[in-house]
């Protein structure tokens, strides 16, 4: 077993839209979009959004993409699952490029994380990369395995993001149905959020929640970000570039919200060692001094 390679646990990005990896054009404009459009991750996509037949063409498209582009931090490649054998000619092509992350689908728990550590290693090695300097995401929920395993991530080397996805589930489990008539998840898809909910916060990564695929309904996504957001998400997945401004904005603490946690970081320090303290009417305690410091630190990053 390899030795995992320490990263931030302060890991943000609000934003991650798919680029499909056999569209140059796509992939530009979601690299060149600027300010509150640009997203902060942008997955140059392998998997679901290429056929198999286009595969080849569309690994030397991100190959050659990377290696026009000089910051590639925020430049991520979804590389197809570990079962396969698709995954391995995917780190073959793009890493001498040196993306500034993976994104990996199918996850079944943290034995895949380690997997894909050791590959990596191999790769940035033979390509001068730094070692250990690629960051991981998961997809954690795709399969009916992979919902036993959602806790098991706790010190997986490279993972700084977990997320989860509906529409792979539901193959799985040959379910037709994936919402109710009122527009939410059925409780099988809720459950999945409520994982990969949890299993993030266990293993000390960000939560990003699964994709909105009517890109039309930017109402409808600003309130569900919103939503998750409260819940304890970091961050959304996006398929359009019309998502990542309502995203971003929906992320960002508001004025309100900043201006509250100061209040209250000013009210305990006023009462060094109290356990308690009041304020506007309301009992606050030390889990609320946490949030608020957390809050603050996730706007100056």
């Amino acid at each position: 077993m390899s030795t995992p390679t320490p990263l931030p646990t302060s890991f943000r990005a609000r934003s991650w839209l798919f680029a499909p990896g056999d569209s140059e054009k796509k992939m530009g404009k979601a690299a060149d979009a600027q300010g509150e459009a640009r997203a902060d991750i942008i997955l140059l996509d392998l998997e679901d959004s290429v056929m198999p037949e286009n595969k080849p063409a569309a690994r030397e498209l991100v190959r050659d993409f990377l290696a026009g582009r000089g910051d590639r931090n925020s430049l991520w490649v979804r590389i197809n699952p570990l079962s396969g054998d698709d995954a391995t000619d995917d780190l073959s092509a793009v890493m001498p490029s040196a993306p500034g992350g993976l994104f990996l689908p199918k996850a079944e728990g943290r034995a895949d994380i380690e997997m894909l550590d050791t590959m990596l290693r191999h790769h940035e090695a033979a390509n001068g990369i730094e070692v250990g300097s690629t960051k991981v995401a998961a997809l954690v929920t795709e399969t009916a395995k992979a919902m036993f395993h959602t806790g098991d991530y706790a010190g997986a080397p490279r993972l700084v993001a977990m997320s989860w996805g509906a529409e792979d589930l539901s193959s799985a489990l040959g379910a037709r149905v994936q919402f109710q008539p009122n527009g939410a998840y059925m409780p099988t898809y809720e459950l999945a959020r409520s994982l990969c909910l949890l299993g993030a916060a266990a293993a000390g990564v960000a939560a990003i929640e699964t994709i909105q695929s009517d890109f039309r309904d930017l109402d409808g996504l600003r309130e569900r970000a919103l939503m998750v957001r409260s819940q304890g998400y970091r961050g959304m997945l996006a398929i359009h570039p019309a998502q990542v401004p309502v995203i971003n904005a929906a992320f960002t603490p508001s004025a309100e919200e900043l201006d509250e946690a100061r209040a209250i970081i000013s009210a305990f320090d006023a009462n060094p060692g109290a356990g308690t303290v009041g304020l506007n009417g309301a009992m606050l305690d030390r889990p609320h001094l946490a949030l608020a410091q957390a809050l603050l630190a996730s706007a100056d990053e």
